[in-house]
């Protein structure tokens, strides 16, 4: 069993149906299936199920033909890293079960607001190779019937509609799997023979060096926003020339150089070469980004400590730092490939208008 790590956050969104406390980006808050059910949760998963939606992707015959499945069902939401790096494991049993009864359900639940969209989700889902069935949660309805409480978690109901399992956070997946194999043979199903070759995510989707993981998520928003060095403070919803700190040599600290407005949920450069430094300790640095609102592709660079990051750029970037805003999604800007030391990254971008988000790291 994966030993919990600390929450990343708690963040609290008011919706239809009264208050949700969501957390995101852990690798886990409870042990995996402590209880088969979690409190609160309803006893009609297929049904509840059954009557949700929109289907992006839908269920192959139709919701209610889960009944009599085997279903894994995963809350997440495109932008979070910790929902990324479950997907090998769900498109993985997805593939090696969906002919033995399996099926897996993806409950695409928004953390920000660019996520409701519909459009813009199935896209996400195209890119990211996710085949399976997904409806949209915009109201946390289908979360609040589950009582989940993060992303990406995990729900186990056998075919006679039962939930027999739940996790949240990432990890455990060897545990999950051997649950779902134990529910396919107490349905009928000859699983011996469907091999289980280890599961290796790729590029983004690579499990974190949990081992080097000295930060956690840094919202930019002034709803949730920590560690702001420049001096004066923030201004919210207003524009602001901010100047650098005198330095940031704490972990967790940001700053911005040039004009910027600071939102409840993003950041947004007001000028021309406008430049976000963060000081961070990971393998790995994203920073969740939204496009300008002509839809026009946005120029941005990244260097480390003020210099290209050479082998260390991320999938989003290149050796010198440059990479594109095109679309809202999470950009993985760095991957160290050697030691893992305290760093300060810097974004710049070459035009106003793109939205900042997150910060998140692996």
């Amino acid at each position: 069993m994966a030993q919990p790590r600390s929450l990343g956050f708690i963040a609290s969104a008011l919706i239809t149906g009264g208050l949700i406390t969501a957390a995101c980006c852990v690798e886990a808050l409870t042990p995996a299936y402590a209880s088969p059910v979690p409190i609160g949760a309803t006893a009609r998963p297929i049904d509840v199920l059954s009557d949700a939606g929109p289907w992006l992707t839908a269920v192959p015959g139709g919701a209610r033909s889960l009944r009599g499945k085997v279903v894994v069902v995963n809350f997440w939401t495109y932008s979070c890293i910790n929902s990324l790096r479950a997907l090998p494991y769900l498109k993985a049993w997805n593939e090696r079960y969906k002919d033995k009864g399996l099926v897996v359900v993806g409950v695409h639940a928004p953390e920000f607001q660019f996520e409701h969209d519909a459009a813009k989700a199935r896209l996400a889902f195209r890119q990211l190779g996710v085949t399976y069935p997904n409806l949209q949660d915009n109201s946390y309805a289908t979360w609040q019937q589950f009582a989940n409480e993060g992303w990406p978690s995990l729900y186990v109901i056998d075919a006679r509609g039962h939930m027999q399992g739940y996790h949240i956070g990432e990890g455990n997946y060897a545990q999950s799997e051997a649950l779902i194999r134990k529910l396919l043979t107490e349905a009928g199903q000859d699983v011996s023979g469907v091999p289980t070759p280890p599961i290796t995510g790729k590029g983004i989707e690579a499990e974190a060096d949990w081992a080097q993981l000295g930060s956690p998520e840094a919202y930019l928003g002034y709803d949730k926003a920590e560690g702001f060095r420049s001096p004066g403070g923030p201004a919210r919803n207003r524009v602001k020339p901010y100047e650098p700190a005198a330095g940031l040599e704490r972990r967790g600290t940001w700053d911005l150089t040039g004009s910027w407005t600071i939102g409840s949920e993003y950041i947004t450069p007001a000028s021309p070469a406008a430049l976000l430094r963060y000081r961070f300790h990971a393998r790995d640095a994203h920073l969740v980004l939204g496009g300008a609102a002509d839809g026009r592709p946005v120029r941005f660079r990244v260097t480390i400590d003020g210099k290209a990051p050479g082998a260390d750029h991320g999938a989003d970037i290149d050796a010198n730092g440059w990479g594109e805003v095109r679309q809202d999604r999470l950009y993985q800007l760095v991957r160290q490939n050697g030691a893992i030391a305290d760093h300060t990254v810097s974004i710049s971008f070459e035009k106003p208008g793109i939205h900042a988000y997150v910060f998140t790291f692996g």
